[in-house]
């Protein structure tokens, strides 16, 4: 009998009740139902043990990071570089607002802060260039999802604490498949440029630019650390194809010493190759973008954890937004303190109801009748991820990616597993898929967001906005059936906890465990 809390949870969500309270309510009344006072008081009792925890300490320490950036001015800067580089293109401006989307995603992690910050600076520019509105809204909306897919991202601390799965190997994963979407987007551009007669544009960079001694020491600095971490990483490439021992030691810090020397002089001669204002523009990008950077590299090398990455993630954002950029004041950032304290207290509570509800999920046997029922449906696993997507790409229709990862993970998680999905595949599977879904109709979050931003009728953005829909469910399914897509990188990095004497393919696309 207690496994008739879900058909009630469903009952509760659709009368609009929050998702919060849906979660407690529906477990909670059918335990009492059922007489098991005890579990009544288990599963009120994991809402705190649920939010009582290290790893999940990552998600208000990133949110704070990416607010503390936003405030700080930094979406101008994001914009004015994208802007440089892709702004000449045909329909210049619709590139660059990609361009800028996957910038700032390495900052917030977050759609809507993404539709919000980059839409009130790029959708009235586009209007100006003689975009449409609705087109405008549309692109910028598409492309804000791809901030919850690259690191750092909310949903995936979420989905990895739900489901006990590695942060970093998350993150990692989600790296390729959210630039496949916004390179997918980028081409949709520009087969639509010619057909519908997208503004064309220049190059723009902004005139009698300047920048303070600080920043222009730190960016030189930075700016050749970053090349030389580019030139290792392909000479380490190099040395392991080549089937050569990497350097220890002194011979290490030689060859490092080498690469900077190299990096120097290329940036020297590409520095004679740009304008005084665009190698400006360049270098005023350079210090925002560290943020990535910081996370992941911290991360790959074993120096942090990710959690220890989001507080060095905020105490940098601080750093170079009070003291280098000068552009966010001690009184701005109490404002910024009692926004992220909001957003993730929301978060938090969230989550920590998700726990609970995960408890009934695991003693009602919802989940084994879940799967006797997916299972009915086909022996295949490629037909089953087929209707999985279908069904996820609906849920996400009217659900939040947050909540929908708390209901769906503990279901769907192992039943995929079992039939030899690698359950990080899985994660960016579902994370991808619901996070396509904040921009689709009729619900999508962003959507709303990009309406109020632009003032433009959600239904006229939620039809400019389909053929940009269709390559992102495209990449969905190249996600699907392709984990190289995903998983090269963090069993590259060494993040999928394979043996080593584990195959390529068997790492990534594991066997179904024997009956």
């Amino acid at each position: 009998m207690l496994i008739w809390f879900l058909p009630l949870f469903l009952a509760i969500l659709m009368i609009g009740t929050p998702v919060v309270f849906a979660l407690l309510f529906a477990p909670g009344f059918m335990t009492w139902v059922t007489g098991n006072e005890r579990d009544l008081a288990i599963l009120y009792r994991n809402v705190y043990t649920g939010i009582d925890s290290f790893p999940l300490m990552a998600l208000p320490f990133f949110m704070l990071a990416g607010e503390i950036m936003n405030r700080g001015g930094i979406t101008t800067r994001l914009v004015e570089f994208s802007q440089a580089f892709m702004g000449h293109l045909r329909g210049g401006l619709a590139q660059v607002n990609i361009l800028s989307s996957i910038l700032f995603a390495g900052l917030s992690g977050s759609a809507v802060a993404d539709t919000s910050a980059l839409g009130s600076t790029l959708i009235p520019a586009m209007e100006k260039n003689g975009y449409t509105r609705k087109f405008a809204a549309a692109i910028t909306a598409a492309s804000s999802v791809i901030g919850p897919i690259i690191p750092p991202s909310g949903i995936m601390i979420i989905y990895a604490y739900v489901m006990g799965e590695s942060v970093a190997a998350l993150f990692l994963a989600g790296i390729v498949p959210g630039v496949l979407v916004g390179v997918g987007l980028m081409v949709m551009v520009r087969l639509m440029a010619d057909r519908y007669d997208l503004p064309k544009a220049e190059r723009i960079v902004t005139k009698n630019q300047s920048i303070s001694t600080v920043e222009s020491v730190l960016s030189f600095i930075l700016l050749r650390i970053n090349l030389m971490g580019v030139f290792w990483a392909v000479f380490r490439l190099g040395s392991s194809v080549a089937g050569v021992a990497r350097p220890e030691g002194t011979m290490l810090w030689g060859t490092l010493a080498i690469l900077l020397v190299l990096a120097h002089f290329f940036l020297i001669w590409m520095r004679g190759q740009v304008s005084s204002d665009f190698r400006i523009v360049c270098k005023k990008a350079v210090a925002p973008l560290q943020t990535p950077i910081i996370i992941l590299g911290g991360i790959l090398i074993g120096v942090m954890t990710p959690t220890e990455a989001s507080t060095i993630a905020v105490a940098y954002a601080l750093l170079i937004s009070v003291f280098v950029l000068k552009s966010l004041t001690w009184a701005d950032f109490f404002d910024v303190l009692q926004r992220s304290a909001l957003a993730s207290a929301a978060v938090l509570l969230l989550v920590g109801a998700a726990v609970a509800f995960k408890t009934i999920v695991a003693t009602s046997g919802a989940a084994t009748t879940m799967a006797d029922i997916i299972l009915g449906l086909s022996e295949n696993p490629l037909i089953l991820l087929f209707l999985i997507n279908i069904l996820l790409f609906i849920v996400g229709m009217f659900l939040d990616a947050g909540p929908a990862i708390i209901i769906l993970g503990p279901i769907l998680g192992p039943i995929f597993t079992d039939l030899g999905v690698h359950p990080v595949h899985f994660a960016i599977i579902m994370s991808v898929n619901l996070t396509v879904g904040l921009a689709t109709p009729p619900m999508g979050l962003v959507l709303f967001v990009a309406s109020t931003v632009a003032r433009e009728k959600v239904e006229t953005i939620a039809r400019a906005i389909l053929p940009f829909l269709a390559v992102e469910i495209l990449v969905i399914f190249l996600i699907t059936y392709f984990p190289q897509i995903s998983m090269t990188v963090p069993y590259l990095a060494d993040f999928l906890g394979c043996p080593p004497d584990t195959g390529y393919m068997a790492c990534i696309s594991p066997a179904p465990p024997a009956n």
